[in-house]
């Protein structure tokens, strides 16, 4: 009997502990709309209640067909994205897009999604994509892509484009595994945080003198993200 309770103790146990651990793969119901004006706060955003729900919480007049301006950017790109915060209805759906303006010799520079995996779909002009593995191998994968072509950047690592025409711009589509996927620009976030790294440990991890930190430092980092 008594060697029963303890296996029937051990099942019980062991059935906890993987629900205690369990996640959920999707979401667990139809739709759950983003309510900005909650003060409630989780990893996400809250739902909207079903009955407040209207069709223009699944639509966005995004303009995606028109351009964007890229001659405010000195990398000479505009990343138009469409998450979450601009489109309430994909809220728990994890999914979101961007549209990419290139100028011609305009890039989108190194850095990191970290919560989502890209695809890219090339619509106009040509680009050469690329990512680096994660230590200790910091394998580089590069590739030219012209229209039409796709191209994918697993999540959390660093990637760029950049368009190699000197005379024609570029657009891409991206699609990324995340409502909100997050971008880490890598030159903005070293040598623009705030408040600053210390130089003396840019210096030691770059292998240079603390002036060429010291100049990089005072550069203005900015965002090419809309």
């Amino acid at each position: 009997m008594a060697s029963s309770n303890f296996v029937l103790l051990t099942v019980l146990l062991a059935l906890v502990a993987s629900g205690a651990i369990a996640s959920d793969p999707g979401p667990l119901q139809d739709f759950c709309v983003a309510d900005k004006d909650s003060p409630v706060r989780v990893n996400g955003l809250p739902c909207k209640d079903v009955k407040d729900v209207k069709v223009d919480d699944f639509f966005l007049a995004a303009n995606l067909d028109k351009p964007r301006d890229t001659t405010m950017s000195k990398v000479k790109s505009n990343v138009t994205l469409i998450n979450v915060m601009k489109l309430a209805g994909l809220n728990t759906l994890g999914i979101s897009m961007a549209r990419i303006d290139y100028a011609p010799q305009g890039q989108n520079p190194p850095h990191t999604h970290p919560r989502a995996t890209e695809i890219l779909t090339v619509l106009e002009g040509s680009l050469y994509v690329g990512f680096v593995t994660s230590n200790p191998d910091n394998k580089f994968f590069s590739k030219m892509l012209n229209k039409g072509d796709v191209f994918v950047f697993p999540q959390g690592l660093i990637h760029f484009q950049f368009n190699p025409s000197y005379d024609k711009p570029a657009v891409a589509i991206a699609a990324l595994s995340s409502q909100n996927p997050g971008a880490i620009t890598i030159s903005n976030a070293v040598f623009g945080s705030k408040p600053p790294i210390a130089d003396d440990v840019l210096a030691k991890a770059f292998q240079v003198d603390k002036k060429v930190v010291d100049w990089l430092q005072a550069q203005f980092w900015e965002d090419n993200h809309n």
